[in-house]
């Protein structure tokens, strides 16, 4: 069941590390399906390469196993968590991305210093209280700051990015590690500039509208 969302999960999960965001099994890939409500999580502990549909779970918003024979990833009470508080969130993305990683680490936010960052990440990258994975806390501090923005950072571990579809919450990680990346380098040369709050609208409307085939 589900296979075109458990396909759409697979092939974020091999971008993921196509694009560096992730060593090893590491991260994990959720997705809602509309219809149904059911979510697909990728599975504990194995290659993003290997999957294949009968590797995802489905399960209910309340944790119950629908249709697979793999565990789900650990993170997966985290990812209910967020999809029974949000309605709109339909696809979550979890990393442990380097350079975003960084400032999880070092307990900052991540301001918007560009309209890169603007575009589909939407806004500042708060930072969410420290909490054990799968405990109910850690899900709770991520559902606090959750904004217009699309990623949070979790303290002293790595990121959680989400959208409107597994797509956007890929995109959303994508281009926050690339921001974080310039937001580093540009603080060992000197001290970056936060974009006013006017532009970080101008250049979110602008992707979200006219940017792309539409």
């Amino acid at each position: 069941m589900l296979e075109k969302l458990k396909l759409e999960v697979i092939d974020a999960g091999k971008k993921l590390k196509e694009y560096k965001l992730i060593t090893l099994t590491g991260g994990n890939v959720s997705g809602r399906d509309l219809e149904t409500g059911y979510i697909v999580m990728t599975p504990s502990g194995m290659e993003y390469d290997t999957l294949t549909p009968d590797d995802i779970t489905v399960t209910d918003l309340d944790g119950n196993i629908i249709e697979g024979k793999r565990k789900p990833s650990s993170d997966l009470k985290t990812h209910l968590q967020i999809y029974r508080a949000k309605k709109d969130i339909n696809g979550i993305i979890h990393t442990h991305s380097t350079f975003a990683s960084c400032f999880a680490v070092l307990k900052e936010d991540i301001p918007v210093i560009s309209t890169t960052m603007a575009n589909e990440v939407g806004g500042k990258v708060p930072l969410s209280k420290y909490a054990p994975v799968g405990s109910d806390e850690l899900g709770e501090h991520i559902i606090e700051k959750i904004g217009d923005q699309k990623a949070v950072l979790l303290e002293s571990h790595g990121v959680f990015t989400y959208g409107e579809n597994v797509s956007h919450a890929l995109t959303a990680a994508v281009m926050l590690e690339d921001s974080a990346k310039v937001y580093y380098l540009t603080r060992t040369i000197g001290k970056p500039e936060e974009l006013p709050e006017e532009e970080i609208k101008r250049a979110n409307e602008l992707f979200k509208n006219v940017y792309g085939q539409k």
